[in-house]
């Protein structure tokens, strides 16, 4: 459950004075999170200023929704359509500032629910919004060979993308994984050439998680 998870905002004070704060000025919060940044930019701004906050996240968005300010709105939907929500304010031209921390938080990293870390097991998923789109299981067990080897290597740097790739997909055709463990088992099962310091999965959940979350 999200309430069991705290969040402390790195380099919160950082991030926020780069963006100059101007007490009337528009801002956008772009990956809203745990509303860090959020919390921090409506401190600096007067009552004629306004913010706009971004999340795909429904946890995310519950947060959000406990902010009872009416200079503060909130979005359920990726940064990527940022261009979109701001025309259909009529705020094109009028924005002051941006701040995007991008990745996955340490809340969802943690929740083994949302399936985001080999570290703990859990569902395979690592959406970012659970009630949209694909599942990493799911797309897992319907993409090609060669889909996830490419995947692998683009987005991971995996150097055994092909090697891991044919081995998730002969497991899947036997039985088809659910669980965050058992692709790390997968993947550390077909990597010959161990690195001490990093978990052999460590490139793969790196991978598929931001293949998922596209």
């Amino acid at each position: 459950m999200m309430e069991n998870f705290k969040h402390t905002t790195v380099l919160l004070d950082e991030a926020v004075n780069g963006l100059n704060i101007r007490p009337d000025g528009i801002y956008i919060d772009g990956t809203f999170g745990r509303g860090g940044h959020s919390r921090l930019i409506l401190s600096q701004l007067g009552e004629e200023g306004r913010l706009l906050a971004i999340d795909r996240d429904p946890q995310a968005i519950a947060v959000a929704q406990t902010i009872n300010d009416p200079r503060f709105s909130i979005i359920h939907g990726p940064f990527s359509a940022l261009a979109d929500y701001v025309a259909e304010r009529e705020l094109t031209g009028k924005i002051d500032g941006i701040l995007l921390d991008l990745g996955v938080s340490s809340p969802q990293l943690d929740d083994a629910e949302r399936g985001f870390s080999f570290m703990r097991d859990g569902p395979l998923d690592m959406r970012m919004d659970p009630t949209r789109g694909q599942s990493a299981a799911e797309w897992l067990q319907t993409a090609e060979e060669a889909d996830i080897a490419w995947v692998l290597k683009t987005f991971g740097e995996e150097r055994f993308a092909k090697r891991i790739a044919r081995a998730i997909v002969e497991r899947n055709r036997e039985q088809p994984m659910t669980r965050t463990k058992e692709l790390a088992e997968v993947v550390a099962a077909a990597t010959p050439v161990k690195d001490k310091f990093k978990h052999p999965a460590t490139r793969t959940f790196q991978a598929v998680r931001i293949w998922v979350k596209q």
